[in-house]
């Protein structure tokens, strides 16, 4: 890994996304598409993927390469926020309070509960017969 690259891995639900920081223009390529391409015309999934940049003031400072798997869309914007601002820290430790403090750092736990036995979901029940 060279002086001007950065890698970091980020997680969400079942999504797990690894990420590149590359000296560059503030451009942001997933699975090899760029931004747009990969996500669609959802504006808030990308505001959602460029905080963690916009926060520390780096978006013209270094192009973003993503490769990501598994999940949905929303979980694998999740997840390359987590590793881009993961990817950030390791570049300049000053941006620890300000990503710590939004909520950057910290992995989003939530998964979906597994199904249980007796149930129709997790817990939701089957319905109730009185006769």
């Amino acid at each position: 890994m060279a002086n001007n690259e950065f890698m970091a891995t980020g997680r969400r639900k079942t999504s797990i996304a690894v990420v590149k920081l590359v000296k560059g223009s503030g451009r942001i390529f997933v699975n090899g598409k760029k931004l747009a391409d990969y996500i669609g015309n959802s504006p808030a999934i990308e505001l959602l993927i460029r905080r963690p940049m916009a926060l520390t003031e780096t978006q013209d400072r270094y192009d973003v390469r993503a490769k990501v798997i598994g999940g949905g869309i929303v979980s694998q914007a999740g997840a390359i926020r987590h590793a881009i601002s993961r990817a950030l820290l390791k570049s300049n430790e000053e941006f620890k309070n300000v990503l710590r403090l939004e909520g950057m750092l910290t992995r989003d736990a939530r998964v979906k509960e597994r199904k249980k036995y007796g149930r129709k979901r997790a817990r939701k029940r089957f319905q109730f017969s009185k006769r």
